[in-house]
């Protein structure tokens, strides 16, 4: 492709890079990433890959812009308050980089449409910034069905984690996780807290690991879980291990439809048990 003489500009620290350059940003503008989920992850993971020059960013969310939200949810202003997060996250985009498709899907995703939505742009990378873990097993369910690389991350408190996804290379969510846990088993966010800036740590990690992804630059979270403690400022890497057995990408899988199990609000419990 041409680019415009705004484009070279804008792109110019990542031409300059030896890992990206020209290639890899055609790659990026001519990509696609489904973003479920426009909250604390989602909001800065948006932002930057809208800023990066993702060609087309879906945003998927059913809520309205809430006063609550504006502590961590970094894409909403005061005055998007009662908005369509997903119509005040595209402004936000477009305010930024104008070039960006960005398509907003005002609904919740469900078992009924999380596949229809991934397949309307063929998207290439899934970013689940979600908060609750069914809508997490249901992601991570509909990706490997449809052979889709995702980043999976929670939040809560001090504390955040990611792992990426990627089909035939690793484990998936459920292989680590399993099941979602019973409903009242773990604290909500509105119960626990969550500091603020947990999911701009976490958001962009999962943004640079589309980018990778996109690019081909360096290696991802594939196989692997890697932790955030912000009182300690420790990282953690974890190895993973593929689960033959898993029920969705095991050797003989038992899920072969997607199902919407009972969701509780929320993320996280503790290190041994963060979804």
């Amino acid at each position: 492709m041409n680019f415009t003489n705004a484009q070279l500009e804008r792109y110019s620290r990542h031409i300059i890079l030896e890992d990206v350059g020209v290639k890899g940003q055609e790659k990026l503008l001519n990509s696609k990433v489904l973003i479920i989920g426009t909250g604390g992850l989602g909001a800065p993971a948006a932002l930057y890959l809208g800023a990066a020059g993702i060609g087309t960013v879906g945003l998927v969310d059913g809520d309205t812009v809430d006063l609550s939200n504006l502590q961590r949810q970094v894409i909403h202003s005061t005055a998007d308050v009662g908005k369509a997060k997903v119509i005040s996250g595209k402004e936000s985009i477009n305010a930024i980089n104008p070039d960006v498709k960005v398509i907003p899907y005002q609904e919740r995703a469900t078992a009924d449409n999380i596949k229809d939505i991934i397949k309307d742009q063929d998207y290439d990378f899934i970013l689940d910034g979600t908060d609750n873990f069914p809508v997490k097993f249901l992601i991570n369910d509909a990706c490997v069905m449809l052979k889709k690389p995702f980043s999976h991350a929670g939040i809560i408190r001090f504390q955040g984690q990611t792992m990426t996804y990627v089909p035939g290379k690793g484990p998936c969510y459920r292989c680590v996780f399993k099941n979602p846990p019973p409903p009242d088993v773990v604290p909500t966010c509105q119960q626990a807290g969550v500091l603020g800036v947990m999911g701009g740590v976490i958001g962009t990690i999962q943004a640079t690991e589309a980018i990778k992804y996109i690019t081909g630059a360096g290696s991802l979270l594939t196989g692997y879980l890697l932790t955030y403690d912000a009182k300690k400022m420790e990282f953690r890497k974890v190895k993973l291990a593929h689960d033959k057995n898993c029920a969705i990408c095991g050797e003989d899988p038992s899920i072969t439809e997607l199902i919407d199990y009972e969701i509780a609000a929320c993320s996280i419990a503790d290190n041994k048990k963060l979804g």
